[in-house]
């Protein structure tokens, strides 16, 4: 038996323990972490397994940035959950499995006081490179652009550079926002007139139309488009495991690979993927 096989049976033997009360009983604890991106839909699918399945509860790890896969293979982790960009090649040889969980739009979206409904590409590098200034100029009313976006190492950030040719090498204006944390999105791009910034579709749902995505080149963020691939910027969300998973892990993911894992997914401003 090699000794990571060893580390990981002696770290699943540590993950039961009783719970306090009245009649304690062994419960089992799936271990998982990821980027906060996308740690909102884990943790919603978490809450509705556990109400399903009372024996097994989730310990939320505190970001591992790019040691999860790692802790994966040391079995001090059960779920690393990634997202794109990974390399499946490194995940099958260190025997791990990647499960495709989700697909979500990334998107633009602006203050509810601008009526611009879509924008090209061009126009997006244009205005976070600095060479449009105001929506005037886009058909708008003559308000000034106020460009927002996550930091350049954030998944969302990546995803638009990647999706948007002009954006890859794009140095941005010295006009551009740098926001780090979702919930500081919304209420920045809420907040100011003119705005425009990379968020999510749930975030855009929830702002009670304070916001409103725009298109790009024409299509839409919506579900259908997101699920064929239409819309060019994608959120992947994978989850990786030990090959095999652990019998609570496997539990787990047959739940979110189910119907109701599913409508639970689609709830949250994403669609399957499997």
């Amino acid at each position: 038996m090699s000794l990571r096989l060893m580390k990981r049976m002696a770290a699943v033997g540590l993950a039961v323990f009783h719970v306090a009360g009245g009649h304690a009983q062994p419960r089992q604890q799936i271990l998982i972490d990821g980027d906060r991106a996308v740690m909102p839909l884990v943790m919603a699918l978490a809450d509705d397994f556990k109400i399903r399945v009372r024996e097994i509860g989730f310990v939320f790890e505190r970001d591992l940035g790019d040691l999860r896969l790692e802790a994966v293979i040391q079995g001090t982790l059960d779920i690393a959950v990634a997202t794109n960009g990974i390399d499946l090649a490194f995940i099958s040889r260190e025997g791990m499995v990647a499960y495709p969980i989700a697909r979500s739009a990334v998107v633009f979206a602006v203050h509810s006081g601008v009526p611009v409904g879509n924008l090209t590409n061009l126009q997006i590098c244009d205005i976070y490179g600095g060479l449009i200034a105001n929506w005037k100029s886009l058909g708008g009313p003559d308000l000034p652009i106020a460009p927002h976006s996550p930091p350049g190492r954030h998944v969302d950030t990546q995803v638009v550079r990647r999706s948007t040719l002009c954006l890859r090498g794009l140095r941005m204006g010295e006009v551009v926002r740098i926001i780090g944390h979702s919930q500081g999105m919304v209420k920045a791009l809420a907040s100011t007139r003119g705005a425009i910034g990379i968020t999510s579709p749930i975030s855009v749902q929830e702002s009670a139309g304070r916001l409103r995505s725009v298109s790009i080149e024409g299509v839409a963020p919506s579900a259908d488009n997101v699920q064929h691939r239409r819309y060019g910027m994608i959120r992947e969300t994978f989850f990786v495991t030990w090959s095999p998973p652990s019998p609570a892990v496997e539990r787990f993911l047959r739940f979110v690979r189910s119907s109701d894992g599913d409508k639970l997914i689609r709830v949250n401003g994403a669609v399957p993927a499997k």
